[in-house]
């Protein structure tokens, strides 16, 4: 018995239209439409798949979950910086509570499921004596289990060796104890440089105790001195961690000359790490500091990829201190890549679809079981679009969003009527 057939769907990277059988959760057929023939008798439900577009899940790899919808607690970032968005959270934190982080945080996933993503790494700020947001998102993590698949990160949010003369070490290694599937560091914000290195050290010491992944926070900041990735990455080359390491934000790297640049990208390359950047957060974060021209903010996307290291989009924030904006949508962060690293080519432009798919995967470690092929986990999107360039074109919700083969979130197309002279005209955007 088949549980779902989706009738003529497009598929990425293939021509035509195919049908695409699933069963006990799993995809068990992908053939080629035809229309006329096909039975459809031991099917237990049929979607037609006309005009849509079937493209895995979005993968969203960078979140704060235990911050979201708190911006304004208890006030807003004036300044939009960074530094004050760190002090707001700080003086936001002695309220946390279990309750509290999985009212809202189950909000955001929400919101998430319905556009489309259905694997979440978030990080959690574990220096927070009572570790509140780590308990809530463990709970959390089992309860989505069915739809999401959620990673935790440990990440030490005020420094390991800066929080408490040191303190962030043990509430670190407590987390990961508790359940934390991945080590973080903020190297850039300890007092020193030195504290930074051993921050890093320390991270992969955890990692090689614990078999954790590492993805820590690395050179957010307009500072061209700030070069923790290289440290970053030559750690990961020397334990031979390589792509189970991840390096986020590098926004200082839009600062570096070209020479340590071009010498960098080597050893990134060399190490096999993965590369997260937040267009989002970063581009509203940065260059505060700057008169006129301003920096972007955003750290080398285009660079890296030509330089073929694996790099993915986040979200970061959803409506808090740092960012007070935003939904969760993973295209949105695409979008603004887009245009802030200049990747307007056409194949630049589908490519950033790849960056909150595949890339993404990559960089979580779950490849073996994404994608859309026989035998994996039937998880994606049916989407109102031609291909890759026009999703970026339009940015549509998915119109299914299918999880273990059932249907989670569904979204009519919308369509828009203007009275324009007295005549109805509908508008459809897809030409």
């Amino acid at each position: 018995m088949i549980d779902l057939l989706v009738k003529g769907v497009r598929l990425y990277g293939r021509e035509h239209t195919w049908d695409i059988a699933v069963a006990d959760g799993r995809i068990v057929t992908i053939r080629p439409s035809d229309r006329q023939t096909e039975d459809t008798r031991d099917v237990r439900n049929v979607i037609d798949g006309t005009d849509l577009f079937a493209l895995p899940p979005y993968v969203e790899p960078h979140i704060h979950l235990d911050a979201v919808l708190t911006a304004g607690e208890p006030r807003w970032n004036e300044s939009g910086t960074l530094w004050e968005g760190i002090q707001c959270w700080s003086e936001r934190k002695p309220k946390l509570n279990i309750e509290d982080v999985k009212r809202r945080a189950t909000v955001a996933l929400q919101w998430m499921l319905a556009q489309g993503i259905q694997y979440v790494r978030t990080h959690v700020d574990v220096t927070e004596p009572n570790l509140s947001g780590l308990k809530a998102l463990l709970e959390i993590k089992e309860k989505v289990a069915p739809k999401i698949s959620l990673q935790i990160v440990a990440f030490p949010q005020e420094g390991i060796y800066s929080y408490e003369r040191g303190r962030g070490a043990e509430l670190l290694e407590e987390a990961l104890r508790m359940g934390a599937e991945v080590v973080g560091a903020i190297p850039h914000f300890e007092y020193i440089r030195e504290y930074g290195v051993q921050s890093i050290d320390f991270c992969f010491a955890m990692a090689e105790k614990y078999d954790r992944r590492i993805d820590a926070h690395c050179d957010e900041i307009d500072d061209e001195q700030s070069r923790f990735v290289e440290v970053v990455a030559a750690r990961a080359l020397e334990t031979d961690m390589k792509d189970r390491v991840t390096a986020s934000h590098l926004t200082a790297m839009h600062s570096y000359n070209g020479a340590y640049a071009y010498k960098l990208f080597a050893l990134m390359k060399k190490a096999d790490i993965n590369v997260v950047a937040n267009p989002l957060t970063n581009m509203t974060l940065q260059g505060r500091f700057d008169a006129y021209p301003k920096r972007r903010g955003i750290t080398r996307i285009k660079e890296l990829l030509e330089a073929g290291i694996n790099v993915s989009l986040g979200n970061d924030c959803i409506m808090d201190p740092w960012y007070s904006l935003g939904t969760g949508n993973p295209l949105h962060p695409a979008f603004m890549a887009i245009h802030a690293g200049h990747l307007t080519g056409r194949r630049e432009v589908m490519a950033a679809v790849d960056m909150i798919t595949w890339r993404g995967a990559r960089a979580l470690g779950v490849e073996d079981a994404y994608g859309i092929d026989v035998g994996k986990p039937a998880n994606f999107n049916l989407l109102p679009v031609e291909d890759t360039w026009d999703l970026m074109r339009r940015m549509p919700l998915p119109r299914y969003v299918i999880s273990r083969g059932q249907v989670v979130a569904e979204t009519p197309v919308p369509r828009t009527t203007v009275r324009w002279d007295d005549t109805v005209h509908e508008i459809d955007f897809r030409r």
